[in-house]
């Protein structure tokens, strides 16, 4: 029969460690170190996974289907190098909408979702509506992609265009610092 460790106020197993079926509704230690190994290296074999954060390889495992069934982990995916497969140019785009209703609003976020030139894009406060990330080949890609693509969606005003000259940091993890302190 499982004990009850007084200390973290969950359920241990036959084995010593914490029997994730009980699983609480925030993280803990282990959880955080899973995401934080996850996110350095998602090509981790379970057993490495338990090696690095201190679990053996059972729970280790319920744990990482807990923070997938929850939502915390949302994918695997590779990094590519967009030099590499010949994407030269990163443009930072502002677009204004001409009018800033609900329907006029959801109607272009999803003209936007469905161009795979737009990697990333935000719904932003101050001057404009969306703040888009556009990969091209080159200038003159990214020209024909502007005129043809995105000044033709819908309720588009005007767009304002900066281009990266070198990245400084990109496909950063994210930090996880404010989880291991806790409540303030």
């Amino acid at each position: 029969m499982p004990s009850r460790n007084s200390k973290l106020g969950k359920p241990r197993g036959s084995d010593g460690e914490a029997d994730d079926s009980a699983h609480g509704a925030g993280l803990d230690r282990y959880d955080i170190a899973i995401l934080s190994e996850l996110q350095r290296e998602a090509r981790l074999s379970n057993a490495e996974l338990a090696t690095r954060i201190g679990l053996s390889p059972a729970p280790t495992w319920r744990r990482v289907k807990w923070l997938e069934q929850q939502g915390y982990i949302t994918g695997y995916r590779a990094e590519l190098d967009r030099r590499k497969i010949g994407l030269g140019v990163l443009a930072f785009v502002r677009v204004d909408a001409e009018r800033n209703t609900a329907q006029a609003t959801k109607g272009l976020e999803a003209a936007i979702r469905e161009l795979p030139e737009v990697i990333a894009c935000h719904y932003i406060s101050g001057s404009g509506t969306f703040e888009l990330q556009v990969m091209a080949t080159d200038l003159d890609a990214f020209s024909k992609f502007s005129l043809d693509k995105l000044l033709a969606l819908p309720n588009v005003k005007d767009i304002h265009t900066s281009f990266s000259l070198g990245e400084v940091k990109a496909g950063a993890a994210l930090p996880l610092g404010h989880l291991a302190r806790g409540p303030d």
